[in-house]
């Protein structure tokens, strides 16, 4: 995945040679012709024929597997294909092939670019029952399929790569990575990898045909695609996605009820994993379905009891985020240098490290409990799946140790990175609230709150936030980083929160200092404090530019002078409107070199509370309209680790 998988091929090559006989009209060499291997792929094969891999193919055209005439690939060969509409191969009813590839030496089918829709990848034609009837005209190349043969036998695929397939056919149409027409249970389909196709990766029309060990990463339409009514099962598939896509499973026409056995689908980018169309239907054990934001779709409103899962009629509420039931390392062979993901912990009582080179999911609360410590190093992602029950919070007498650099900066967010998709990060402490001791918070039920102002919860240093302010309840929302009673031990440096539904920071009493703070698009207030709150922020950068906020900053309740070094605050969103400093109550706070740009109103007096609790460098405020707001900008050149 992109940031989450990055995948590069491992072909070996053996040196055994084979030659092949083929009818004159291919171009190829027949057996009284000059020693040599016609290596481009085009026309129609009428005999059969080895291929060398020794050498590489090109897919220069349409190559047809005609009826009788049996295709095998031995395993290390490397077919690449042109550029094109019409460049895909072939086997028609009655033809045959054989991929003989293995784990250690696959058989590669790609195009020269390696990038989506570059040609049409691979198609079988069997003679299996489908419900459009026999000798149907598939909509690729006037191909013929579909009989009465479910038992019809085009061949075998043992360890076959497909990359960059899904080439446009007409404006309605693409091809998939492999695509099989009323293919029968007699062929033997096992570990296929389709990745980077701009349309499906299989997709079953018709058939019985079964499948094992599919790997699918980044195809743009569906993953798993069937219809015409195939019967057959897939067994250990596992479907990636971290770019945009339609579905893991799309499923149309009348109800065969095939099966899925062993079905793992992970999503960085949300979207619907199962759709399931007009009367269609199956029954899927071994169900794991992590970072989706839909799991069933009933596209049609078709009947739910035709979707069995687990042994149960299938349930649109439950997430079936199971554990991941396919072991990623099971597709090492086309998989290398990649990175696996793993689920957070619901709850962290000793010590936790997390792994950079995984891709963690949170699929529910993740709470680091007394005693605790969650560790997380440098470039280490964290997406959460979309919910109001989605945060990892720090109770009281737990840490977390966010290790991140500027160029390798920890990173959290939403698997759409959309505002009020999850939680955010929580920290409790135990020190000093206007609301006394333990007081419970608006969140989970969390407790913090204590009489250790010095108190520490772990250290932040290179976090970015995404997408958090989920809804808590009718009154309440998510910040990014929401900080009760955290003690002036923690240290909290170079945080960046963007695109939230709510605050990018909010403090509820509390004595801990943060520095480089950097806040963009966030709906409701930057920085928020409460309670008492009387720590430090210096270097802070706040970019108004969404469609409506509340304010840059925003202090409520007694004033325990909070300070502020070094500010910058500059509405793009509507210059000349807004508000940037608001005051609640008997709130306050004491500024040095304070910029505000393009608001409406510089400072409001919500509850007419005392100017003179606002004193900017060095002077207390006599009017709201002092001019007093034109320091020098914060230079965040060299902030790179908000832009990850």
């Amino acid at each position: 995945m992109k940031n989450f998988k990055k995948f590069a091929l491992s072909i070996a090559t053996v040196s055994t040679l084979f030659l092949a006989g083929c009818s004159s009209d291919d171009g190829f060499i027949s057996d009284d012709e000059e020693p040599g291997e016609n290596t481009q792929l085009i026309g129609s094969l009428e005999s059969d024929r080895i291929l060398d891999p020794s050498v590489q193919y090109t897919v220069a055209g349409p190559y047809l597997v005609k009826s009788g005439a049996k295709l095998t690939i031995p395993a290390g060969t490397v077919i690449v294909s042109q550029v094109g509409t019409d460049k895909y191969i072939a086997v028609e009813q009655g033809g045959k092939i054989d991929v003989q590839g293995t784990s250690s030496n696959p058989v590669v089918m790609r195009s020269e670019n390696n990038s989506a829709g570059d040609w049409g990848g691979l198609l079988l034609c069997g003679k299996a029952t489908t419900t459009e009837g026999v000798n149907v005209t598939a909509e690729v190349g006037g191909l013929i399929y579909g009989g009465t043969d479910n038992a019809d036998n085009s061949g075998s695929v043992e360890y076959l790569i497909i990359r960059g397939a899904g080439a446009q056919i007409n404006s309605e149409s693409q091809y998939n990575g492999l695509t099989l027409y009323a293919v029968g249970s007699g062929t033997r389909i096992s570990n296929v990898a389709v990745i980077d196709g701009a349309d499906d990766g299989v997709e079953f029309f018709g058939g019985t045909v079964s499948a094992s060990n599919l790997y699918f990463e980044n195809n743009e339409d569906d993953a798993v695609d069937w219809t015409e009514g195939w019967n057959g099962t897939i067994t250990n598939t596992y479907v990636s996605h971290s770019k945009p896509f339609s579905t893991a499973v799309e499923a149309d026409g009348d109800n065969q009820n095939p099966k899925l056995v062993n079905f793992t689908a992970v999503s960085t980018v949300g979207g619907t994993a199962l759709q399931f169309k007009k009367q269609s239907g199956a029954t899927i054990t071994g169900l794991s379905l992590l970072g989706y934001s839909t799991r069933i779709d009933m596209k049609d409103n078709g009947p739910l009891a035709n979707v069995i899962i687990g042994g149960e009629i299938a349930d649109p509420a439950n997430g079936y985020n199971a554990p991941a039931t396919v072991d990623l390392s099971m597709f090492a062979w086309a998989t290398q240098n990649n990175s696996d993901t793993a689920v957070l912990p619901n709850t962290i009582t000793g010590t936790t490290q997390l792994d950079s080179s995984l891709v963690y999911l949170l699929q529910g609360t993740t709470l680091v409990k007394s005693g605790g410590k969650l560790i997380i190093p440098a470039g280490t992602i964290i997406i959460s799946e979309t919910g109001t029950d989605k945060y990892i919070a720090v109770e009281q007498g737990g840490k977390i140790e966010v290790n991140g650099t500027n160029e390798n900066p920890v990173v959290m967010k939403s698997a759409g990175s959309n505002p009020g998709d999850w939680g955010g990060l929580l920290l409790c402490g135990e020190g000093v609230t206007t609301e006394g001791v333990d007081a419970i918070a608006e969140v989970g039920g969390l407790v913090y709150g204590g009489a250790n102002n010095s108190d520490n919860s772990g250290s932040i240093d290179y976090l970015v936030i995404r997408g958090a302010g989920a809804q808590i309840n009718a009154d309440s929302q998510y910040n990014g980083l929401t900080l009760y009673a955290v003690g002036s031990g923690t240290s909290i440096s170079n945080v960046a929160v963007i695109d939230g539904a709510d605050d990018g920071i909010e403090f509820f009493g509390g004595a801990v200092s943060a520095t480089n703070l950097y806040f963009e698009n966030n709906e409701d207030d930057s920085v928020d404090w409460t309670e008492g709150w009387s720590g430090t922020i210096t270097n802070t950068y706040i970019l108004n530019n969404g469609s409506s906020f509340s304010t840059a900053l925003e202090g409520d309740g007694d004033n325990n002078n909070p300070s502020f070094v070094n500010l910058t605050a500059i509405n793009t969103s509507s210059a000349g409107s807004g508000i940037a400093l608001q005051f609640k109550k008997q709130s306050g706070g004491t500024f040095t070199n304070i910029l505000l740009s393009d608001y409406g109103t510089n400072v409001d007096m919500k509850d007419n509370g005392p100017l003179q609790n606002i004193i900017v460098d060095g002077v207390p405020l006599t009017t709201p309209q002092d001019d007093v707001f034109n320091g020098t900008p914060v230079d965040i050149s060299g902030w790179n680790w908000i832009s990850k």
